[in-house]
Order: C-alpha cells, then structure tokens, then sequence
C-alpha cells in the first residue's frame, strides 16, 4: 500500500457532535489517527461531556446518548490534551473543511485555548473524492478499497477508513503527488479566508464579504464607511475565526 510522503505528521481526525450547527453545538467524541513521516500510526477517542442534551434525532445517527458522556469530561478540561496531541500536525479528515474543523475551532475558542491554525494545512478527502468520483464515504470506501464500511458513523472506523481511502486514491490516481501541500491545495475547493466562508478572497486576493448587505464589497471598505458594522458582527453569533479574522484584518489596516 501508498506510504503518504509527510514532513511532518498527518492528523486524520472526526467528530460526532449534538448537531450541526459549527457555532453552537457541540463535539460529544473525536477521534484523532496520527500518521508519522516515518508511516507509524498513533490514536486516540475521546469522548466528551457537551453540558447540553443531545437531540434524540443526533443519537439515533451516531449512537451516543446523554447517558454515554455524562461522566466524561467537558472539552474545557481535556483540550489542553487533544491540543497535546495535535501539536505540530497537518489536518485531514471528511468534509472536515466544511464542517469537524470549524466545529473543532470553536470548541477551542470557547475553551480559550490558542490553537493556531494558521500554520497547518488542510486535507479534506471528501472534497478530493469529490472531485474524482462523487460518493459518501460508505461507497467510497467501498469503491476504493473493496470494502464494507462496518460501524459507519463511529468517529473511530470513520476516521481510519478516510485515512484508507487517501492512500488508495493516491494509488489509483497518478496525477495526485503524494505531498501535503498538494493534496491541500487540491482538496481547498473555497476561496474562503475564515473557516465558515463568510470573508472570502476577490481576485486580487483581498478579503471582502461574502454575505449580507455589504456582499462583495472590500471588508477594510466597509469598516471605514460603517465603523459599526465590526462591533455588529463581535457581537453577533459569527464564527470565533470569523471574529479573529476581522480583527486581524481591522488591526492591520489600523497598523498601516
């Protein structure tokens, strides 16, 4: 089988949670498989206390209950050590550009634990698939690796076979160079500069709205013209990177 060629370590991770609302629900289990440049392979699943009930139509998908996590501990108490276990990993996982990484951020933003996102690369294998075939990753497992996908929706078997769906993509595709940055380059179908897509880059590689009245206009433009529209959206229920890109992009104009 395919060895990903890595420089540095490749986290493979996926997240059940209460719903799929990236700003206000919860992760309630992650599973996290970390591929080393050398191909050895570290795990771990942790389950989650969300401290809001899981709606009975979110159980019935992932098969976890109020029950099941009611003694674990809250995210607040074990980031520090998923943030351990990440530490100077790339991230890859299933539609996780759109969904398990801006819930993961938001997770750590509430628990005010700085998680730099900035200097890591992305790999989304759905986005890839995609691209390729067009499939769920139950059929896409199947269709590349001529297997059932057994317990689907468990965050574990979910996350090992997205890693053995990539690596037998890698085989079946020779365009596809088996290198990080590659791969995330191919898998980042958005122009998008915050992870909810709500600032996005124009042509010219400026941030400018991607939704609301000010659609499509330059955010440093708006600021000046309508100083309250960041205090609007600071306090608004946005994204926390949304939050932080704003406030990037408003301090480095303040800066100039």
């Amino acid at each position: 089988m395919t060895q990903l060629q890595l420089q540095r370590p490749l986290a493979f991770f996926d997240v059940e949670t209460t719903g799929i609302n990236i700003v206000t629900d919860r992760i309630i289990e992650i599973a996290i498989l970390k591929i080393m440049p050398n191909g050895s392979e570290h795990s771990a699943t942790y389950r989650i206390n969300p401290q809001m009930p899981i709606p009975p139509k979110s159980s019935e998908i992932h098969g976890i209950f109020d029950a099941d996590v009611a003694d674990k501990p809250t995210f607040a108490e074990i980031g520090k050590e998923i943030l351990q276990f990440l530490n100077d990993c790339d991230i890859a996982g299933y539609n996780s550009n759109k969904f398990d990484i801006p819930i993961l951020a938001e997770e750590f933003a509430r628990a005010n634990i700085d998680f730099n996102w900035d200097k890591r690369k992305f790999v989304d294998v759905h986005v890839l698939f995609l691209k390729k075939e067009a499939r769920t990753l139950s059929a896409a497992y199947q269709f590349y690796c001529k297997k059932d996908l057994e317990n689907a929706h468990s965050a574990d078997a979910d996350t090992r076979a997205t890693y053995e769906v990539l690596l037998a993509q890698l085989e079946r595709y020779p365009d596809l160079q088996n290198e990080i940055t590659f791969l995330s380059e191919f898998t980042s179908h958005t122009n998008n500069v915050d992870f909810a897509g709500r600032i996005i880059y124009d042509d010219k590689k400026q941030e400018i709205f991607n939704f609301g009245k000010y659609k499509g206009m330059l955010v440093t433009d708006v600021f000046k013209k309508d100083p309250n529209y960041y205090n609007w959206m600071m306090n608004g229920e946005f994204h926390s990177h949304t939050k932080q890109v704003i406030t990037a992009i408003k301090l480095k104009e303040f800066n100039k």
